[in-house]
Order: C-alpha cells, then sequence, then structure tokens
C-alpha cells in the first residue's frame, strides 16, 4: 500500500506499506518483453493481475468513479514547454497551492527562509507584491538554462570519454539542481542501484549529432552493458523527445537480435 504522510492505521495482513513525503505520487510500471507475440501474450497476463484500487477498497469489488475531464488543461503541449512558458507570478502561485498539500521536508528549512523574502511561503497563497518585478522578468529567460548549465558545471556529473554520466538520481536530499536538472530533461529518473543514463551529445571528433551522418557504435567482445534486466542505445532530438521516423524505432537493444562480427565485437 502506498500510504501519504498524514495516513495512520493498520493494513490488511499481507501487505507491505510504502509511505510516500507527499500525497502526489507519479507511479509508472515496466514489465520487460522480448517484442514476439508469445512473450506479449504473457505480458498480458502478467497486466490482468495487476490493479490499483484505494485502500478502503481493498480485498472488495471496486468499480472506479466516472472521471472529470477538464477542457483547459492542454493535453497536447509537452509539459517541459508548458513549464517553461509559464509567467514568474503564475509559476509560484501554483507552487505555492501544490506545497500546501505537499510539505516541504524538514531538511528544506533553509531553503524556504530564502524564498520567504520573495513572498513563497509554505502553507500560504504567494504573495507577488514580495517579488521584484524587474526580476520577475528575467526569471524564465534564465531559469531553464541555469537548469541546464548543470549538465556542464555539476561536478557529480561527469564526462567519461564523451559521454555524460551521474549516479546523483533518484534521491537528491537538498541538491536541488541536480533534482532541477533530471527533472527538466527526464522528468525523473531511477535510483543508481535500478538504471544509469549515460548521454551522449557530440561524436568521437566532439561534432553535433547530425542525421545525414551514419555513426557505429562497437562493444568488444564480452563487453556489451552488464545489465541484468536490459539495455538500449536510444535516440533524442534537441527538444529530449524521441525523434520521429518512417521505420518507427527509437532504441536498440537485445530485442533486435543483435548479430556479432566474426570477431565476437557487436556493431550498432
Amino acid at each position: 500500500a502506498i500510504t501519504g504522510p498524514g495516513w495512520t492505521g493498520k493494513l490488511p495482513e499481507g501487505v507491505r506499506e510504502y509511505k510516500s513525503p507527499t500525497n502526489l505520487v507519479w507511479m509508472f510500471g515496466r514489465i520487460y518483453s522480448t517484442g514476439t507475440p508469445e512473450d506479449y501474450q504473457a505480458v498480458h497476463e502478467i497486466q490482468d493481475q495487476v490493479g490499483l484500487v484505494p485502500l478502503s477498497s481493498y480485498g472488495k469489488p471496486y468499480t472506479p468513479p466516472d472521471g472529470n475531464v477538464d477542457p483547459s488543461i492542454d493535453m497536447k503541449t509537452p509539459v517541459r514547454d508548458q513549464v517553461n512558458r509559464m509567467k514568474t507570478v503564475e509559476y509560484f502561485t501554483l507552487l505555492a497551492q501544490l506545497m500546501k498539500t505537499n510539505p516541504p521536508a524538514s531538511e528544506d528549512a533553509p531553503a524556504l527562509a530564502r524564498f520567504a523574502r520573495i513572498g513563497l511561503v509554505a502553507g500560504q497563497d504567494f504573495d507577488a507584491s514580495k517579488l521584484n518585478a524587474i526580476f520577475a522578468k528575467r526569471i524564465p529567460e534564465i531559469g531553464f538554462d541555469r537548469i541546464l548549465a548543470q549538465y556542464k558545471i555539476n561536478k557529480e556529473v561527469k564526462d567519461i570519454n564523451g559521454w555524460g554520466f551521474t549516479t546523483k538520481t533518484g534521491l537528491y536530499g537538498t541538491d536541488y539542481r541536480m533534482r532541477a536538472l533530471i527533472t527538466a530533461i527526464g522528468l525523473g529518473a531511477n535510483r543508481p542501484q535500478d538504471a544509469v543514463y549515460p548521454t551522449s551529445l557530440k561524436d568521437v571528433n566532439r561534432s553535433d549529432y547530425h542525421g545525414s551522418n551514419n555513426y557505429v557504435m562497437r562493444f568488444a567482445k564480452g563487453k556489451l552493458p552488464p545489465a541484468k534486466a536490459f539495455w538500449s542505445l536510444t535516440m533524442y532530438n534537441s527538444q529530449l523527445f524521441f525523434v520521429e521516423n518512417p521505420i518507427n524505432r527509437y532504441s536498440i537493444s537485445p530485442r533486435q537480435h543483435l548479430k556479432p562480427n566474426p570477431d565476437g565485437s557487436v556493431d550498432l
């Protein structure tokens, strides 16, 4: 059972509690498939056993209530773009609203003291009168660029043979800039015990990747990524989204039944 910070009570026998520090929870499940019809059938059988119900309805017949569709919500524009387009006051107003139902942790106290100077106080509406109007206009202009600059200046993001690499994901504590970077480029990330995400922005000649060129990545014999579950090489565009293409291929992985070269190496 996933429970919020204010929940107390006794769980049904056999149910394990996962305490969430906030009342808003983002959850998605993954089931690996080889992509064959037979494996898809096995996956569907597992999916048929998965259910999501309120704790109060656990073990009982449950019919979800009809949902309310809010036509004012933009379902087409990517979330990142919507956030980046928000005006400063609009952004902090929404943040203050969310902080009422998702209170900050005690470790955030020093940051909250700074936020209060610009009218952002946990549990209260945002007071825009405390925010300098000239400064407010500059925030959207520099905010996103400053966050992405972390990719280059944050010592926790290491450049190893041209690949940006970090293990500081999943749990951020008070490292707000790293948290913001991961949110900006990937919405979220697993802990390094579960997954890592090396990222390459330039080729071996330090030139930007370009669709008019062909590229080869070679793994020596026995040197494929040592993943215990799966690995993939995925292509993104400059906006950090998948690249549309006529063959609908967005990644290369062992699912493609990679064939080794005569010397045992593998080319992607």
